[in-house]
């Protein structure tokens, strides 16, 4: 059989004997109705063992065997969030910049410290749960188990449309943004997409060999990418100090948009500044999606979380600060297409704006291939649960690679067909769509452990918030809502918003097939259901 194949050979005979005679194979399933414990009953606790054997011990008391391989450590699993955000790249300060220079001007720089405050505590929130369930799949598998398959199935759909997106929006602004200005070529959207093509294929062909590999790859640009952001803001603010060429009084200027008649009203210019930081400061929980391959998943995945909105909020205000000064002239900066470039070339010549988009470029791939694996883990977790279409396939695991080669092949056959079958102006509202998913899903998330907290299981030595977590997950809550307001409130958000729709109701077609046909998988959840929870 092929679930046989991909069986992790340490696990033994006598275990590998058991699974085949429960449920043909399949995973060991607990009814949800049996799983509720009745009020007053005593309820389980995992007695987890300690070290090594509690990390792989995690995944079978979860019901599964330990078929993807652990390699991660603490900053490989860091480097994976981190890149995720990715403050330079992609949605951050390199893409979005000249949006806030002519929506609100560049006094809306300071609209992220409070993008970084509030996606702080949802970070803090999410930990809570990835510190509790280190499971890949993160907040599908902390829904099916803490509220229902049902509900999970509803966070995992979610979360792969997310993911499928954005791994088309990353590659596709490295090749028009990075590469092609790099090589000299001219903008050209058909030449973009063809590199976007190649960089899909390339990053499937590394992501299906290694996971090690990848996050070798994504760490040296990670590493790269924090080393470049501060080298150049630092060498901004000497080069402002030596020539005179730069204004701190930019930092409280509206520029080109101080006589805008609707910038303080809702979806006015102000508003649209909170944007940045919303789209950019997204994407930390990556490193849950991969817990299964964290070598210390209850430790490392939760700081991982925490630590790269942290460390991107700190690093990106010191980097728009410095960019923000060194503007001479903000009219023209302001008209520019991509300021952040322009400002280099005004400051340190072309040698430096192409040193930067080489490190851009590399920091690029990284991110990319990232959100690739991310999504492709998100695949498996739903397909060894038979909640995915065609799961008896996107749930097979290399014996030899230990990695989902269909799930990732899957992103590619995806992102083919967002490249070659939507036109341009199609292509970029899905993009902006992706926005307001991860909003929601945090939203949703937030909720979700607002309404079990008391039932968690609290493992020593795990990352926990203690007497604090009522509080931060209240001012989460209230800070998703707010977030999820100010990306639809504009007036432009109305087709995105109306995207997102269609793929609810696109995922909703395929939940009313499972419902039919394949009930069970939406009643049923493997292992204990209690095993989490205390």
């Amino acid at each position: 059989m092929a679930d046989a194949a991909v069986r992790d050979a340490d696990d033994g005979p006598a275990r590998a004997r058991r699974d085949r005679e429960r449920a043909g194979g399949r995973p060991r399933r607990a009814s949800v109705a049996a799983g509720r414990r009745g009020k007053g009953e005593v309820a389980k606790v995992a007695k987890a063992p300690s070290d090594a054997r509690a990390v792989e011990s995690s995944v079978e008391l979860g019901g599964y065997q330990q078929e993807l391989k652990r390699t991660l450590g603490s900053f490989q699993v860091f480097a994976i969030s981190f890149a995720f955000i990715s403050v330079a790249v992609g949605v951050g300060v390199f893409g979005t910049y000249d949006d806030v220079l002519q929506d609100a001007g560049p006094v809306g720089i300071w609209l992220w410290p409070v993008a970084a405050v509030g996606q702080t505590l949802v970070a803090l929130v999410v930990a809570q749960l990835a510190a509790r369930i280190p499971l890949s799949g993160s907040s599908y598998q902390w829904a099916s188990r803490l509220a229902n398959p049902k509900v999970g199935w509803g966070f995992g759909w979610l979360t792969f449309c997310y993911l499928a997106i954005a791994v088309v929006a990353v590659d596709n602004a490295l090749a028009s943004q990075a590469l092609m200005p790099l090589a000299g070529v001219r903008p050209d959207e058909g030449t973009a997409r063809l590199i976007t093509l190649a960089v899909l294929l390339v990053q499937t062909l590394l992501a299906v060999a290694s996971t090690r590999l990848v996050s070798m790859i994504n760490a040296s640009a990670v590493g790269l990418e924090l080393a470049l952001v501060l080298v150049v803001a630092l060498a901004l603010f000497v080069a402002v100090a030596i020539t005179g060429r730069g204004e701190t009084g930019n930092l409280t200027s509206r520029g080109v948009a101080a006589h805008a008649p609707d910038y303080f009203t809702v979806g006015g210019g102000l508003m649209l500044a909170m944007i940045m930081g919303l789209a950019t400061l997204v994407g930390f929980d990556a490193a849950a999606n991969l817990a299964e391959e964290a070598k210390d998943p209850y430790r490392s995945v939760p700081r991982a979380i925490v630590g790269s909105v942290v460390a991107a909020g700190l690093l990106g205000m010191l980097f728009l600060v410095a960019l923000t000064v060194a503007i001479d002239d903000l009219p023209r900066i302001s008209a520019s297409g991509s300021p952040v470039a322009a400002i280099m070339r005004d400051q340190f010549g072309p040698a430096m704006e192409r040193t930067l988009l080489v490190g851009i470029s590399f920091a690029f791939f990284g991110a990319g291939m990232v959100v690739m694996t991310a999504c492709s883990r998100i695949v498996f977790a739903m397909s060894r649960d038979a909640r995915f279409p065609a799961h008896r396939l996107m749930r097979r695991v290399s014996p030899r690679t230990r990695t989902p080669v269909p799930a990732t092949v899957l992103i590619l056959l995806v992102g083919i067909v967002l490249m070659v079958a939507l036109p341009g102006d199609a292509l970029l509202k899905l993009i902006t769509a992706s926005t307001i998913l991860p909003a929601i899903i945090y939203g949703a998330t937030v909720t979700l452990y607002l309404a079990v907290r008391r039932r968690l299981d609290r493992k020593k030595g795990a990352f926990d918030l203690g007497r604090f977590e009522l509080p931060v997950a209240v001012c989460a809550l209230v800070w998703s809502v707010l977030s999820l307001f100010v990306l639809v409130a504009p007036a432009e958000a109305l087709v995105p918003a109306l995207i997102v729709v269609g793929l609810l109701l696109a995922g909703g077609l395929f939940f009313l097939c499972l419902l039919r046909f394949n009930r069970e998988a939406l009643e049923t959840e493997p292992g204990d259901m209690d095993v989490f929870q205390h």
